[in-house]
């Protein structure tokens, strides 16, 4: 089935995102709001009466006051040339608190980073903004935006094996959880997510072909990340397990992961980070996060 219309579609093919990206410093601590990657178009808006800057404005507006209530919302804002559609999107397993937290972060890193350009995406840790001035043309959700790989490769045979049947159980989860899934199988943590707009069988070819690409590009790498135009997934390989780690997070909110046999409760390993050592970090922020629940829970 193919991706339906909508009024987002950011970039033509000429706007090469890989020529814009900020990768994530590697850091000791890990929080939501830390920049993954941007995209901004080259093309600025001319605006000598002020009415698109208003008018992003009116929109970003929107945007943050609606994610206290929702993890994902897409509007527009102005009339004729000068409207602009935009969306946020967070992870799935943040509650509204943090969801706020985050999308409240993006319209002034949106500004910081890309200036007044008639398109932008700014991906963070735990969410992303979206916008587009009208007359964009449409690009397909298949399109990669952003890849990142580690630079440790596994050693030896069956890694590839056991991280493929791990893809298989995530495309088929994906489509179970609606849109967002974690899963674990045999020391390879898995998450997935697609656009909040895409029905189960759009997301399920979305990650699919985010699989696709992930097994290309990063081969034997014992981590890597394909974010797609509409989706986007992760993995990292422990051998010996997600080490548990002390976390600088307060709050612990409820998943909509899910596993396979019974690892249910393990499954919230979620790998985001752009490199080795941030995956590391966000791993054991939201291992330590599960544990919390667990915790509350007794």
């Amino acid at each position: 089935m193919g991706f339906s219309s909508k009024p987002f579609s950011l970039f033509l093919h000429s706007l090469i995102f890989l020529t814009n990206l900020e990768l994530i410093p590697l850091a000791k601590s890990v929080s939501n709001t830390d920049l993954v990657y941007k995209g901004c178009a080259k093309q600025a808006f001319s605006d000598p009466t002020g009415v698109y800057s208003q008018t992003l404005s009116a929109l970003f507006n929107s945007l943050v006051s609606q994610s206290s209530k929702a993890r994902y919302f897409n509007t527009t804002s102005g009339t004729g040339q000068t409207t602009i559609s935009g969306l946020f999107q967070c992870r799935g397993d943040l509650n509204n608190a943090e969801c706020y937290n985050c999308v409240n972060k993006l319209p002034q890193m949106a500004n910081s980073l890309c200036g007044k350009t008639v398109a932008a995406r700014v991906q963070l840790l735990g969410c992303y903004l979206l916008y587009e001035v009208s007359g964009f043309a449409q690009i397909s959700g298949y399109e990669m935006l952003y890849k990142t790989c580690g630079s440790t490769n596994v050693a030896g045979v069956g890694f590839q094996e056991r991280r493929d049947t791990a893809f298989t159980v995530l495309e088929n989860g994906v489509v179970s959880g609606h849109g967002f899934y974690t899963t674990s199988y045999q020391d390879v943590y898995m998450l997935a997510q697609c656009e909040g707009d895409l029905g189960d069988s759009d997301c399920e070819d979305c990650v699919k072909s985010a699989v696709q690409r992930a097994q290309v590009e990063c081969g034997s790498s014992i981590s890597g990340q394909v974010y797609l135009h509409k989706c986007f997934i992760s993995y990292n390989y422990y051998p010996n397990g997600v080490p548990r780690r002390s976390s600088s997070s307060s709050s612990s909110s409820s998943s909509s992961s899910s596993g396979t046999g019974g690892n249910t409760g393990k499954t919230v390993a979620i790998i985001l980070g752009g490199a080795a050592g941030v995956g590391f970090l966000v791993i054991c922020l939201l291992f330590t996060r599960n544990l919390m629940k667990k915790d509350d829970d007794i």
